[in-house]
């Protein structure tokens, strides 16, 4: 594992850590300052903003059925994968953009871009129309992940951060319970191009308080050309490029094409050799990389990237195929499926705040994950045993452990990743993070609907084979129709969707034992007590950016 002693020829500034113990340095030591109402209300828009960015990606789990079906298509993850593509490859641009052109040109535009592709999304008459809209929304998604937090991190001391980091969590939470609930709400009651277009007066009022308060301090000027030079034109390139090739082969594997045809391999191999490519030309030829070598450099932050991405992706497969259990098992509707989710949902957030408050109390991080990761597998175990004649309630229930680690982790993870990096490399580190966040989550659903796919077409009964004759996505086509299947059919139909879905749950296990195990080798290192000044928010007479 690589040490936690930074190459201070390699960072922008050296940090002196200590490596077995975490101190606080006294408080004479403490930038401290009343927040004013210019900074509550910049806040309140930061958390709005990614609260309806990740409303979005989970919402169109429980829609996706109606959707599927009223757009008479097949094609269906890349509903969803249009828009994690998107929002993922998109995210080491936003962090470059932020530090050529200001944080908040880029956080304002990638609020507009989000509105417009929620509007396009609402209007679509086919299936490729909306996939092309959602991938409009996910790139102004991808911005609005990366600079809520990029700006977070200019106004706030990593110290302090523990309290925002629960308020952020407590968003994602939210987000994730109540997205599903409403996607299955309006698919149901009303319809499903609400779930798109609400987002466009919610994005208005966002804009007017950013356009109006959200005032930062910008370094002074650049020429043109390094401007362009701190874009990283080429680096963005080959990673947007590779993102999108994986994903395409996952997506096509096992469901369009065999694993071992041409068709899945080739963009598999072209992906993975495109991001070796990135990572070379990033760390040997590059004047301002999009990841810089330091950031993975140190055992701390490199265990801190693997924990976010390796949760987001137990995450993200939960949300999107817990659902199809209640549907297809239990008779639920889209919204009582979202329903269903409370157990997951509803503990993550209060455990979110509880988490980043634990952390500006203690100055510790690693107990509160190593218990995270613990508590996962215990509920993941658990799950995995669910049939379909496993009580409704109970299956909640063994929800609640998994929502505890996953707000755990999300409210936590941070620390390790920035706490051995100096503060001026902020935008990087935390555009990185939220790459892999945002960017496993497309392995989750992916991986996870393949495995779905192919076990359901060798344990579906013959009869109900041929009602969805020549459609791939066999799991959202046969759903809607369990309820009205005859006895013992539908019996048997439920049986073979609880037995499919299970070779999932253990996946997941696996998923969260090699998340305990690279959160072992973390550091207890201290906490920052500075901000980068050059990122701090303005007097409001003045207009720098």
């Amino acid at each position: 594992m690589p040490s936690d002693v930074l190459d201070i020829s390699a960072a922008p500034t050296a940090l002196s850590l200590e490596d077995d113990t975490l101190r606080s340095p006294p408080d004479s030591d403490v930038q401290r300052g009343g927040k004013g109402v210019r900074f509550w209300i910049i806040l309140a828009a930061l958390l709005l903003s990614t609260f309806l960015a990740v409303l979005e990606a989970y919402a169109v789990s429980t829609a996706l059925p109606t959707i599927v079906a009223d757009l008479r298509a097949d094609q269906f993850v890349w509903v969803a994968n249009a828009y994690g593509i998107a929002s993922s490859a998109l995210l080491p641009l936003s962090g470059g953009l932020s530090e050529a052109f200001g944080r908040r040109s880029v956080v304002i535009g990638s609020v507009a871009l989000y509105a417009a592709g929620s509007a396009l999304s609402g209007a679509a008459q086919n299936m490729n129309m909306l996939i092309a809209a959602r991938a409009v929304q996910g790139a102004g998604a991808g911005g609005i992940y990366a600079l809520t937090q990029i700006i977070l991190s200019d106004l706030v001391t990593l110290q302090e951060r523990g309290a925002y980091n629960g308020s952020f969590g407590l968003i994602w939470a939210l987000g994730g319970s109540l997205g599903p609930l409403v996607g299955g709400a309006l698919s149901h009651h009303t319809t499903w191009r609400w779930l798109f277009y609400l987002n466009i007066p919610a994005c208005a009022l966002v804009a007017f308080f950013m356009v109006l308060f959200l005032r930062l301090s910008k370094p002074s000027s650049m020429r043109r050309s390094e401007v362009f030079a701190r874009i990283d034109i080429i680096g963005n390139l080959l990673i947007i490029g590779s993102t999108c090739s994986i994903v395409i082969g996952l997506t096509w594997g096992g469901v369009e094409f065999a694993w071992v045809s041409a068709h899945v391999l080739v963009p598999l191999c072209v992906g993975i050799v495109g991001i070796v490519a990135f990572l070379a030309y990033e760390w040997l030829y590059c004047l301002y990389p999009v990841v810089p070598l330091y950031l993975l450099s140190n055992r701390t932050s490199l265990s801190g990237y693997i924990q976010i991405a390796l949760s987001s992706i137990i995450n993200i497969t939960l949300l999107y195929f817990l659902p199809v259990y209640y549907q297809a098992c239990k008779d639920a509707s889209p919204t009582a499926s979202g329903v269903d989710l409370f157990g997951l949902c509803f503990s993550s957030g209060p455990m979110a705040v509880l988490a980043g408050a634990s952390v500006a109390l203690t100055k510790r991080y690693r107990p509160q994950l190593w218990l995270a990761w613990c508590l996962i597998i215990a509920g993941l175990v658990l799950i995995s045993r669910t049939t379909e004649v496993t009580a409704r309630a109970a299956s909640i229930g063994y929800q609640i452990p998994i929502g505890v680690g996953i707000g755990i982790i999300f409210s936590a993870v941070y620390f390790p990743v920035l706490a051995p990096l100096p503060i001026t490399s902020n935008a990087p580190a935390l555009s990185f993070l939220i790459y892999l966040r945002t960017f496993s989550q497309i392995w989750g659903v992916t991986v996870g609907g393949a495995l779905l796919q192919n076990e359901l077409k060798r344990r579906l009964p013959a009869s109900i084979k041929t009602v969805v004759l020549g459609v791939d996505n066999i799991a959202y086509a046969v759903v809607p129709v369990i309820r009205t299947l005859p006895q013992p059919l539908k019996d048997t139909v439920r049986e073979a969707f609880a037995a499919a879905l299970v070779p999932i749950w253990r996946m997941l296990i696996g998923v969260a034992a090699v998340g305990l195990l690279v959160s072992l080798p973390m550091k207890s290192l201290p906490l920052h007590t500075m901000k980068d000044e050059s990122w701090g928010m303005q007097d409001a007479s003045k207009r720098d950016e």
